[in-house]
Order: structure tokens, then sequence, then C-alpha cells
């Protein structure tokens, strides 16, 4: 839903014909940030839009749907590999956007690609739309950086506040920003491609292959295995798990810069490394459990897929947790960064393994009209009334 938004909703879908899209992050990487940029992109395209995509050269080839790419320098991410960020090509832009003029620049990642972005659209009286899709000042402590967190914390604040609006995944986060002093701060939600996320896709073969019997707790975590991610609370509720349930099995799915150290300190445990696709919705759908104990999320797309997939989740109260779960009926919830609650609730579902299945459909079901389309109708209204001036500048 739009918050704060009066009539846009209702500007013509036509008000507004090509995009420049600017990102630092698209498939093939994997992370929710390029996934729903992707999402956005093909569903713009597909509603008549002309979409420029400008990003960073990736290290592999990668075939897109997207019309039109504009490929600028980059350098690798210290401590993500595979992952870049695109050098501040201010004259490269000026030169494509005088020529070929967009009716409106997105700004999803605020790198130096994105800050160059924001001053040649500037330069050229461009309008501005922004998507605020990570908590990079939360990540600060995790890489020794806690004394930069209020210098990074500025500096989001007065890149987002040059655009006529930022765009966040939930509302939680919305609430954060316009307390924290940024301006037209609207909520555009996340869809989830139920027919990829099902519980359909579950395989006895699978689960086999990771020792689990018929009965067997299969307990999944899915996502970068980075210090960000709060992995020690995946290990402390797996332990609470497995003391009561010792057949249970602790599955991750991701790639990251600490999935070696994890490997070697955890050799009990399954590692599979990133998984993409119809394979991806396999280790969902094979699994029973999802811990999500991430205190950094803007969103957290992985709640929905494990809940389309039928799986229960326990994650903390906020984000997307909070928007689609309720507590005890389709996932079970914990105050946020309360580590004793969530414990508890991993220990309560290893000793009440029936309300497992129950709760499991009753998140698909949860599911079942979180389309991707009605994400992309939000996302466009934005646009369009970006374009039109209609997005009256609410104070900080």
């Amino acid at each position: 839903m739009l918050r704060r938004m009066g009539n846009v909703a209702s500007t013509s879908r036509k008000a507004a014909a090509s995009i420049a899209l600017v990102t630092e992050t698209w498939p093939p990487e994997i992370n929710g940030v390029a996934m729903t940029l992707s999402r956005l992109a093909l569903g713009l395209q597909a509603r008549d839009w002309q979409v420029a995509l400008v990003r960073p050269r990736q290290s592999s080839s990668h075939i897109t749907d997207v019309h039109e790419h504009l490929l600028v320098p980059g350098l690798p991410i210290p401590g993500y590999a595979g992952l870049r960020f695109g050098l501040p090509v201010r004259t490269t832009l000026f030169h494509r956007w005088s020529l070929q003029r967009p009716d409106v620049v997105h700004i999803a990642t605020q790198g130096p690609l994105g800050w160059a972005a924001l001053k040649t659209a500037q330069q050229l009286a461009l309008p501005v739309t922004t998507s605020f899709h990570t908590n990079f000042h939360r990540y600060c402590r995790h890489y020794g950086l806690s004394w930069s967190r209020r210098l990074v914390e500025r500096y989001l604040r007065q890149f987002h506040n040059q655009a006529s609006c930022t765009m966040t995944p939930s509302e939680s986060v919305s609430q954060t920003l316009r307390q924290e002093g940024y301006r037209n701060v609207f909520t555009v939600g996340r869809g989830i491609d139920t027919t990829l996320f099902n519980p359909d896709c579950r395989s006895q073969e699978l689960r086999a292959a990771w020792g689990a019997a018929q009965h067997d707790l299969v307990v999944l975590h899915v996502g970068r295995i980075a210090a960000e991610k709060n992995l020690q609370g995946v290990v402390d509720a797996f332990e609470r798990i497995v003391t009561l349930r010792p057949s249970a099995k602790m599955l991750w799915v991701g790639d990251g810069p600490m999935l070696n150290s994890m490997r070697e300190r955890y050799p009990q445990h399954i590692f599979v490394g990133a998984k993409r696709d119809e394979e991806l919705s396999a280790h969902y759908a094979s699994a029973d459990i999802f811990l999500f104990p991430s205190l950094t999320e803007t969103f957290g797309n992985v709640v929905l897929e494990a809940m389309a997939s039928g799986l229960v989740v326990l994650a903390y109260r906020y984000a997307a947790a909070e928007t689609h779960i309720r507590h005890g009926e389709c996932g079970l919830l914990a105050p946020f960064g309360d580590v004793q609650a969530f414990n508890r609730q991993a220990a309560s579902l290893a000793t009440n393994p029936e309300q497992i299945a129950p709760m499991g459909r009753a998140a698909r079901e949860a599911l079942e009209n979180q389309h991707w389309e009605t994400v992309c109708e939000q996302f466009e209204s934005l646009l369009n009334a970006a374009v039109k001036g209609d997005l009256l500048c609410l104070p900080a």
C-alpha cells in the first residue's frame, strides 16, 4: 500500500514513457535488491515503458530482457566478492542523457554511481526518485566501522532528500526514515512468484541427500553468509532445536565472505552455496522451518519466499515478517532483538512439531495475492507523479 500519497495512485499510466534506472547490483548477482529491480524493470516494460539500465560492468555476462544497458566502470566492494560499485561517471551520464533524455531517473543505490546520477539529473533538470533498499549505516559495526555510522546516516539522508521521493519496501522503514528527517517517503511493498516458490517443489531425493528421513526436521537459512546477517542467531536457535530433536538438520543456502569460516566451525551443518530459480525453490520446499534472525533488513525477500514455499518462518517482528506473518497462525515472531524470545520460539517448534505443517499451509495461503503486478503499479504511480511534479515536498 502506498502511504501519504493523496491521489497519486490515480495518476495516468502514460504520463512518462522512459526511465533511467541506476543501480550497482543486477542479476546474476544474488541479492534482494538485484531481484527486486529486475522484477520492477520488466514490469515497467510490460506497461510500455522504455527502460535504460545504468550499472557497473560485471565479471560474468548475463542475458537480460531490459531494453538498454549503459555499462560503466566499477571496482570490487571490499568484503563482498563478486559485487562491484560503479565509478562516478558524471561526464558519461551527461552526454547520454543529453542525447537520450529520460522522463525520470530512478536511483536504487547510493554509492558513487548513484551520487553521479543524482548530480547529473539535477544539472539537466530531470526528475529523480530513489529507493532505500539497504541499511548501510547498520552494517558499520559489523565491519569495524562503528565510528563512521553518523557520517553514513548524514550522507544517506542528504542524498535521498534531494530526490522527489524515497521509496521503501516496508512501512516500518518508512516510519523510521521520517523520524530521522527524510522527506517524501513512500512505502512500495514486494511481490512473490508463487508459481516458482511452491510447496509442490518438495523433493524427498533432496532431503535424502541431506541425510534427512521423512519425519526429520530440516531447518533452513537462505541469505548471504555475512556478518550483518546475525548468523550466530541461526546457530543458537538451531542448537535449541537439535537438543530437543537430535535428528534435525541445519541447511544453509547462500554465499558470502563468511562461508568458508562457517563451514570450518560447524562441520555438522550442511552448506550448499548459492542456488537460484527452480533449484532454489526445491531447497525451500524440501525444508520445514526457516530461521531468519537478521536485524539489519529493510525488508527480507527470503521471508516471502519461505512462506510461499510452505515453511514456518521464525523471525523478529519488523520489516517483511511484521507485515506478513500473523504470530502463531502462519509463522512465529519474536520482539525485535529479543534473543531469548527468539530461541524460545525455536524450541517451541521442536517440542510441538504438529504445529509446523498447519502453519506452513497458512503461510502459503497468506501470500496467494501478493503479486508483483500490484507492486509495479505502485512504483509506476510514484514515477508518474514525480514527472508531473505532483509529489508535494513534506517537511522533515
